[in-house]
């Protein structure tokens, strides 16, 4: 197994701020208006947490000469089946969680040839197949969209669109206007760094109002696709019940809980671990596990119809007001730029951080409330890791270096370790979420 730390960094950070509820560089989808929110139910509570595991991912990552073992991935597993079947299902493990995009994808290959076989596609009026393109900040997902039954945690959505990346047949060809937008295709779980992405984001489809017009390409896009290829970008509506028709965030369709998420990690040693686990709840202030507890700081987002994207907040960072920040689990690292910190020399890990002592950093975080939030963090040199090691904290990647990808000098991009040792509570836009409507985050 190749330990390939900046391949999969870099991976994580193609998904990263990719929008549609978690955009932070501005480059992907700006979604729209968030539909009209179910009421959150009150009735019988369900089992509405998950196990968030952090560890090398799933077994097929590291298999083949280009193997390799994640680090800094958070994962959940969850179950498909067919729509109304009990029987035809599979439960799929290392699903990402990304707070920085809205859908579940899912990659073809992951799926058991029967199971696949009975995932109803989704049709445009004329009858034909409909797929979409999901652009990421230096990739791009393409593939068919199928209907399945989702459960994850004792909750569950019926006849839920997901998208199945890297499809046969018609969407094997990428339309033009897909593939053109930049970046790799992502093919594969190797790709991917998981078997599939659960975007929890906090929009409640992943295109909103701007893909409800055809012709309308953004971040996201739906096409048709007859038998003579997938050209023709079509409308879609956007709703969190069905029949739907976008992808909706998961959380978002839920029957109850489905007003945001809480996110817990333990805190994690300098030198890192092999794998650590915490939880993943489901709602806010809608079961007694999930209540917000008074007095915490709650720092609102940018909405949807915001000119910068939604789900961004304000990090001061030494004097710097960088308005495109953002919280994302599906980040590896923080990512940033600071040219007075000494960068890594080593060609395994160039374009980060290499300080030589611990060093402390301590930007501020501002809320479109003006609520301010101290979001402090030690920066440690990644050079003193084990190979074994595939959680880390405080590791840092210099995005004014990155020649693979970028992100906007006016962010700053606080990944996966910035959640260890906090617990971290993201609303869903247009929601009330423990007396406060979303979308905001607290910790």
């Amino acid at each position: 197994m190749i330990r390939r730390w900046l391949t999969v960094l870099l991976a994580a950070l193609a998904l990263a701020g990719c929008g549609g509820g978690g955009g932070g560089s501005g480059s992907g989808v700006q979604a729209t208006a968030s539909p009209t929110p179910t009421p959150t139910g009150t009735g019988t509570p369900v089992a509405n947490t998950a196990t968030l595991l952090v560890d090398g991912g799933p077994a097929a990552l590291s298999t083949g000469a280009n193997g390799y073992a994640a680090l800094n991935e958070g994962y959940i597993t969850i179950t498909l089946c067919a729509p109304g079947s009990t029987t035809n299902c599979q439960t799929i493990d290392h699903v990402q969680v990304d707070t920085g995009s809205v859908g579940l994808r899912v990659i073809r290959g992951v799926l058991q040839p029967s199971l696949l076989a009975a995932l109803p596609e989704e049709t445009d009026p004329s009858g034909n197949p409909v797929g979409e393109c999901y652009q990421y900040v230096s990739s791009y997902a393409f593939g068919s969209v199928r209907l399945a039954d989702f459960t994850v945690a004792g909750e569950k959505v019926a006849a839920m669109p997901v998208q199945v990346v890297a499809d046969a047949g018609v969407f094997t060809t990428v339309p033009a206007n897909c593939s053109s937008g930049g970046g790799s295709a992502i093919t594969s779980i190797q790709d991917l760094g998981a078997n599939a992405i659960i975007g929890i984001g906090s929009t409640a489809t992943d295109c909103g109002t701007l893909c409800q017009t055809a012709g309308s390409n953004a971040g996201a896009a739906y096409y048709s696709c007859p038998a003579t290829g997938c050209a023709s970008i079509i409308a879609r509506t956007a709703a969190t019940t069905a029949p739907f028709e976008q992808l909706p965030n998961p959380v978002a369709a839920f029957a109850s809980d489905n007003n945001g998420v809480i996110i817990t990690l333990p805190q994690v040693a300098s030198t890192g671990v092999a794998s650590t686990s915490g939880t993943l709840t489901f709602g806010i202030g809608t079961q007694s596990d999930n209540l917000l507890p008074s007095g915490l700081t709650l720092l609102a987002l940018t909405t949807s119809t915001a000119t910068r994207g939604p789900a961004l907040v304000t990090a001061n960072y030494k004097g710097n007001a960088l308005s495109q920040s953002f919280l994302d689990t599906g980040s590896s690292t923080y990512y940033f730029d600071d040219g007075t910190i000494t960068a890594c020399t080593s060609g395994t890990w160039t374009d980060f951080y290499c300080p030589a002592a611990p060093l402390l950093l301590s930007p501020t975080l501002t809320g479109t409330n003006n609520v301010t939030a101290t979001a402090s963090f030690t920066l440690y040199n990644p050079t003193t890791l084990a190979a074994t090691v595939n959680v880390a904290p405080g590791l840092g990647v210099d995005t004014a270096l990155l020649t693979q990808a970028s992100l906007s000098s006016n962010s700053f991009d606080f990944g996966l370790p910035f959640f260890f040792g906090r617990t971290v509570y993201s609303a869903i836009e247009g929601r009330d979420a423990g007396g406060t409507t979303g979308p905001y985050v607290a910790f």
